[in-house]
């Protein structure tokens, strides 16, 4: 016999637990379940982030990213004000290191006023070094409305607050492994039970191409990019005050190796992007055969490959030379030494990809009877988390 529910949350990252609070405050007589296939909550993305409260800086105007980095940075900040949540509005400049890129910037600060930023302002190299004085730069963008958090702690706190609903459940360590259509219900098969609901939200992440549907089958798939971190040695650290940001190349949606400083007074310089051989895979060398030969499968990634190979081999460098990473953090901090660097973390983004090597470059939501799955929430969406949540809560309840 399966266990019946009224909504089933799939993914116990950032985004579930955040689509999972508002429906536990907005409708708490409904019966809620939140499975996550990992023992621990916020395991993937959501623990190996930048820690970053992103401004909204780079978003195209009116995009969903736009829209919901902006009022949930606010949404964001607020709730960690109230729940005690370490964070720390510090600001960042985003920095020109060559006279081709000021254009770029200029574009930068203008999107970032139509975008609703407050104090976005072009500054000097005096300015520069009067915010970060070992930071080297002809021109730099300051963002003082960027900031740094604990995530991992948000999503605890989160989860606290979920389970204060005495018909809310979050199970840990059930993996999902089907679900389809039974009448008026979706039946959930997963590794321990099989669960039967009226409403079914998809905030799986890395896993969110796994159940797609129809159309959307053939047309998306996941790319995992993995990405890399040094950290400073404690020596080092004085070298950056706060967020250090080059200017991003507009063709790719990742913003460069920078250095940030996390909320536990470390400061990490990364990361780097490439394509990951493992859906998880964390290390170097990770491989998955069967998760490859599925992915080489696919007609987009041969697409995106083709379009993009010279800044894949560019990445692939970077992350296996030490030195060639040293090279890009110096141009923004010259005085950077190898022996500043030690290998730190490495986290994954899940990238969207569509059939003609296209990354998807906006938030993407997919809706049918009763299910709700988000396909597309890579960076700014922990920023964006609990505004983010709030709208897919919304639009699940509307199939009620």
């Amino acid at each position: 016999m399966g266990q019946s529910c009224d909504v089933l949350v799939i993914g116990g990252g950032i985004l579930g637990l955040a689509t999972a609070y508002r429906l536990s405050l907005d409708q708490p007589d409904l019966k809620l379940v939140l499975l996550e296939k990992e023992p621990q909550l916020a395991r993937h993305q959501t623990g190996h982030n930048s820690g970053v409260i992103h401004s909204g800086l780079y978003y195209k105007p009116d995009s969903l990213k736009a829209k919901f980095c902006f009022s949930g940075r606010r949404e964001l900040i607020q709730f960690a004000q109230e729940q005690g949540i370490r964070h720390e509005i510090c600001g960042k400049i985003v920095v020109a290191t060559e006279p081709e890129e000021l254009e770029r910037l200029q574009g930068l600060e203008e999107r970032g006023k139509q975008n609703g930023l407050a104090g976005v302002k072009l500054i000097d190299p005096k300015e520069i070094k009067e915010l970060e004085p070992y930071c080297a730069g002809i021109q730099a963008l300051h963002v003082p409305e960027a900031g740094i958090i604990d995530y991992p702690g948000l999503a605890e706190r989160l989860a606290q607050l979920i389970l204060q609903n005495p018909n809310a459940k979050i199970i840990k360590g059930v993996e999902v492994h089907h679900f389809e259509k039974s009448g008026a219900q979706w039946l959930v098969k997963t590794s321990q039970h099989q669960y039967q609901t009226s409403l079914l939200i998809q905030c799986a992440g890395l896993h969110s191409d796994r159940w797609l549907r129809g159309e959307w089958a053939k047309r998306i798939r996941i790319i995992p990019f993995r990405g890399d971190y040094y950290e400073l040695i404690p020596e080092a650290k004085k070298k950056l005050k706060n967020l250090i940001y080059p200017v991003p190349d507009p063709r790719f949606p990742f913003l460069g190796v920078h250095l940030t400083r996390m909320v536990g007074g470390s400061v990490e310089c990364g990361p780097n992007a490439v394509f990951s051989f493992a859906r998880e895979g964390y290390g170097k060398f990770d491989f998955d055969l069967g998760y490859s030969l599925s992915t080489f499968g696919f007609p987009g990634l041969w697409a995106l490959f083709a379009r993009h190979w010279q800044y894949g081999l560019g990445e692939y460098h970077r992350a296996l030379s030490k030195q060639t990473f040293l090279k890009s953090l110096q141009r923004l901090v010259p005085s950077l030494r190898l022996s500043d660097l030690r290998p730190g973390r490495s986290g994954l983004r899940a990238q969207a990809v569509d059939d003609h090597g296209n990354l998807l470059d906006d938030f993407a939501i997919i809706e049918e009877e009763g299910l709700v799955q988000v396909v597309n929430a890579p960076s700014p969406a922990a920023t964006s988390s609990l505004a983010l949540g709030s709208e897919i809560a919304q639009r699940g309840l509307k199939h009620l």
